[in-house]
């Protein structure tokens, strides 16, 4: 690639001496009129930090540095009015001028031309006239001052004035951005929108590429058309825009740096995004229409839910960009891509945002309806789940569907207003001017990676051929499709424009479709900046991952010493850090544990698995709306100073070269908060990633991502995952919201070794099971149903030993001395029931009845449960034992598995059950009939 004149000037002398001065002169040409310069410079001096006010910090540039000093005191100082030099009135008018241009900032965008079909019905604000502020006709060539209105000079008359406003605000973008309360960013809009009339000048380059890029946004599509007529893809027709506005969005990401880029999007224009952005073999893609089965899916899933991934060059060097898989539940893939994008920023120690970039890609109704965005929204700038600002585009068709009155779609002006919440700025553009839309992606750029905030582009288009290619749009929208069957394609419009105004002629036209179309018969790639050979360096490693059979075992164990070392180092706190007086006293036993002088409880075994794991090198990562203290007060890892409010946490301070230990009390979301740990846990297999669910119920509040990533990811996309759910478990007589975390729901889910369900009873069943999770390199979503009241029961305790030298176990055996042969009833159980049959037992003195735990519901434990029924040669009964509902639980889910068990054992046993009875509600609100029902089931268990 040829050098550029700037690159040559920069590395020559480093802008010192006369070219110093050449690049201050080109500063001021550019704050006059940014179109004055070429587009080079025009970007790079765009990209300057406002806040700064300079280059380059080991060059002075010190007439640079005044201009910006001098731009930002013009941008908040209105010019004052000589009284001398004016009457009164004309005061009077001045402020009313003032005000016209306030109202065209605010309200520009309510009369700009934003519909390609023109079916907007915008009447002309009132505000945006200057009668509205006692102004005339006879007032338009008067002179005023222009205030903070960056038109390129201080005095000008009305007509310019409103003129200039006219041409900023009512064109086709509409910006929205006064509803920002930081005046920095309303004032770089301003000066970034006014400076070149929201319509700067670009080169036929620049054009011509814009046009190949359109070319083969339309080409595609009516390549597929031809080819695969009436087959479903989800078109992007009539938003061909949106490819090069991602074309746009790579590339000066990459200019600044970037080296990832995230996108999650949903079926509208996917297809061309993959195979025209993404570099996808087109070749593929025909395959996938031709219904060729994928190798090592067991179910696959539709070609418009496919993810990809490859590298493409910038001018800032190669990028890796994803597409993140995602089913047909829309707006569910944008937390997992924030998720992702986390881990990535973590990977690369990128706590700003400044080498990895989210976008989202929205439909319009979907933006404006589903929960999920708002969710994903009020997570942006918090602690836990900011990334450094998501570029949210919105495929604007008009219609969601088939329903596209406003009225029935949104209760808002615009489908976008939600972003408004977190104070986002938003740019509608029109999708028939490509020029617009790409100034409005390098405003977006720009103001994502100078404020790391969110920003909305609203792209105005339509769908030439209805909610899919199958579907005849006219029978709902008669009105609309008159109109778009006699709308040209937005490459037709701007090519017809560059022919009109000289740029191009119609023979270089026609040569980029016949190229296209040339290249798609040929199966060649067409992403113009696809890298062949790309830098592996950028991708995320799995091949430690891949190709592990099912183990239900492994060795987890740690050396006892150095076990001792790290708990009690766990329970130092910084001179002068004053706990809390029941914190105390869990830190002074937690002490006695780590010298053996107390039995282990279940607080102390989970963050000594941690601690561990940390220890080991593999970083650790946990949230939940509770979780630093733990919503049953037993986890104590964050620690609060009761002095000034301070914070400390051991598990972060276990040695200067740890890994990372994150933990977050999450915003109060289940939905968004598990899908963006699908999506870190996605893209850190060497991490544990766990959510906790306040109480295992709430996790119903996610049950699609439960159902479309966590159960299904692997099968259908090969996407594997080690996230860890802790769902707090148990009937104590807490009502129908507090008790059960809904465990047949994911027994239902489980098949194909797709994911682990595991019932802990013990502190040392806790430590194995997490430690299990990170060192066996299998990558299984973790379900495990955790304890509330057990968390402190007595009987459910371990010792230091039981840590440091065993396992997990799938199913736990009978523990007290039982004469084998004596026993002649089998209760199986998981769970808390075990301790509330085990007292029960002991209380009324019964010896023929072992009592067996299942820790491991799925994969489902045969082997080691028939190992246990072999241990007794005279079994007449076997029970089932549990505190759920029998509609409910894991009785419908696992008997199958239990029966076959018992009748390898003996044909003639048959497999009992005690527990609740069926029930709509999954327990009962009256602690009264919580006792009965409790006391009923444990004499079922027990009874012959």
């Amino acid at each position: 690639m040829q050098e550029s004149v700037m690159q040559r000037m920069w590395s020559s002398a480093h802008l010192s001496g006369g070219n110093a001065a050449y690049v201050e002169e080109l500063y001021e040409l550019f704050l006059h009129d940014p179109n004055s310069v070429s587009e080079e410079w025009r970007s790079y001096f765009q990209k300057l930090p406002t806040t700064t006010g300079g280059l380059s910090s080991d060059v002075s540039h010190s007439t640079v540095r005044e201009q910006f000093v001098l731009l930002a005191k013009n941008q908040r100082r209105v010019q004052p009015v000589s009284i001398s030099s004016v009457s009164t009135e004309h005061e009077k008018k001045q402020v009313e001028v003032l005000r016209l241009i306030q109202a065209y900032r605010m309200r520009g965008h309510q009369a700009s031309k934003l519909d390609p079909l023109n079916l907007w019905v915008r009447p002309m604000q009132p505000d945006l006239t200057v009668q509205h502020y006692g102004l005339t006709d006879a007032d338009l060539d008067t002179v005023f001052h222009t205030g903070d209105l960056n038109i390129g000079k201080e005095e000008a008359t009305l007509r310019e004035i409103q003129q200039a406003l006219h041409e900023t605000y009512c064109g086709t973008i509409g910006a929205e951005f006064t509803h920002i309360v930081d005046s920095e960013q309303r004032r770089w809009f301003q000066q970034r929108l006014e400076s070149v009339r929201s319509n700067p000048a670009f080169s036929v380059d620049v054009k011509e590429h814009i046009l190949e890029r359109l070319t083969a946004g339309e080409g595609l599509e009516k390549y597929l058309g031809t080819k695969y007529p009436g087959t479903k893809r989800f078109g992007l027709e009539g938003g061909e825009s949106f490819i090069p506005l991602m074309d746009e969005i790579i590339q000066r990401a990459g200019s600044y740096g970037i080296k990832e880029v995230v996108v999650g999007m949903a079926h509208r224009g996917r297809l061309n995004v993959l195979v025209n952005t993404y570099g996808k073999n087109p070749q593929d893609l025909f395959d996938e229409f031709d219904g060729k089965r994928v190798e090592g899916l067991s179910s696959g899933d539709v070609k418009y839910h496919q993810g990809f991934s490859s590298n493409v060059m910038t001018p800032g060097g190669e990028i890796h960009i994803a597409l993140a898989f995602n089913p047909s539940h829309l707006e569910i893939v944008s937390p997992v891509v924030e998720g992702s994008v986390r881990a990535r920023q973590d990977r690369r120690n990128d706590p700003l945002g400044d080498k990895v970039l989210p976008i989202t890609v929205h439909g319009d109704s979907a933006f404006a309806g589903q929960g999920v965005v708002q969710e994903t929204f009020q997570m942006s700038q918090t602690r836990a789940y900011k990334t450094g600002g998501t570029l949210r585009l919105v495929i604007n068709n008009q219609v969601g569907f088939t329903t596209n009155k406003p009225e029935d779609t949104r209760s808002t002006e615009y489908a976008t207003d939600v972003a408004k919440m977190i104070q986002a700025p938003i740019l509608h553009v029109n999708g028939d001017d490509p020029e617009a839309v790409i100034f409005a992606t390098q405003l977006a750029v720009d103001y994502r990676m100078q404020f790391k905030r969110d920003i909305v582009i609203d792209l105005v288009c339509y769908r030439r051929r209805g909610h899919n290619e199958s579907d005849e749009p006219s029978g709902t929208q008669p009105l609309m499709y008159q109109l778009i069957s006699k709308q040209p394609t937005t490459r037709e419009l701007y090519a017809e424009q560059l022919v009109k105004e000289g740029s191009l002629t119609a023979e270089q036209v026609q040569q980029l479709v016949d190229e296209y179309r040339t290249a798609l018969d040929n199966g060649e790639h067409v992403a113009k900046s696809l890298v062949k050979e790309p830098n592996e360096e950028l991708f995320v490693d799995w091949t430690p991952y891949l190709g592990h059979a099912w183990t239900a075992r492994h060795d987890t164990r740690f050396d006892l010493k150095t076990l001792q070392e790290i708990t009690h180092k766990l329970q130092e706190t910084p001179d002068g850090f004053v706990v809390q007086r029941q914190v105390a006293k869990v830190l002074e036993d937690r002490r006695k544990m780590a010298a053996g002088g107390l039995p282990i409880n279940w607080g102390f075994a989970e963050t000594a698995a941690y601690a561990t794991l940390l220890y080991e090198g593999h970083p650790v990562r946990i949230t939940g709306q509770d979780v630093g203290r733990g919503t049953f007060s037993h986890r104590h890892a964050v620690l609060h100073n009761q002095k000034n409010g301070e914070t400390y946490v051991a598990l972060q301070n276990i040695a200067d070269d740890q890994p990372r230990f994150s933990i977050y009390d999450s915003f109060l979301s289940e939905e968004a908060v598990l899908a963006f740990e699908y999506g870190y846990a996605g893209t850190m297999p060497n991490s544990l990633v766990i959510w906790e669910a306040q109480f295992g119920d709430f996790a119903n509040g996610a049950q699609v991502v439960i159902d479309q990533f966590i159960s299904s990811g692997e099968t259908k996309w090969g996407r594997l995952s080690g996230l860890t759910m802790l769902l707090p478990h148990g009937y104590e007589g807490q009502g129908p919201e507090h008790s059960s975390a809904r465990l047949e729901r994911f027994l239902q889910l489980c098949a194909e070794h797709n994911m682990q369900v595991c019932v802990p009873t013990t502190p040392a069943q806790v430590y194995h099971m997490l430690r299990r999770q990170v060192i066996r390199p299998l990558r299984k979503p973790l379900i495990a149903l955790t304890p509330k009241s057990l968390l402190r029961h007595k009987l459910a305790v371990s010792t230091l030993e039981d840590l440091a030298e065993g396992s997990f176990q799938t199913v736990i055996g009978e523990v007290d001395t039982l004469v084998a042969d004596k026993v002649d009833r089998l209760i199986m159980c998981s769970g808390k029931v075990y301790y509330d049959l085990l007292e029960k037992r002991r209380a009324e003195g019964i010896d023929n009845v072992a009592i067996v735990r299942i820790e491991q519901l799925y994969p489902f434990p045969e082997e080691d449960l028939a190992e246990e029924f072999a241990k007794y040669k005279n079994l007449k009964h076997v029970v089932w034992c549990q505190e759920e509902p029998m509609n409910q639980g894991a009785w419908y889910c696992s008997q199958h598995h239990m029966r076959r068990v018992a009748s390898e054992y003996n044909q003639s046993l048959v497999l009992q059950y005690a527990g609740r009875a069926a029930s709509a509600s999954p327990a009962c609100g009256y602690p009264s009939q919580h006792a009965e029902e409790q006391e009923q089931l444990l004499q079922d268990a027990f009874k012959v």
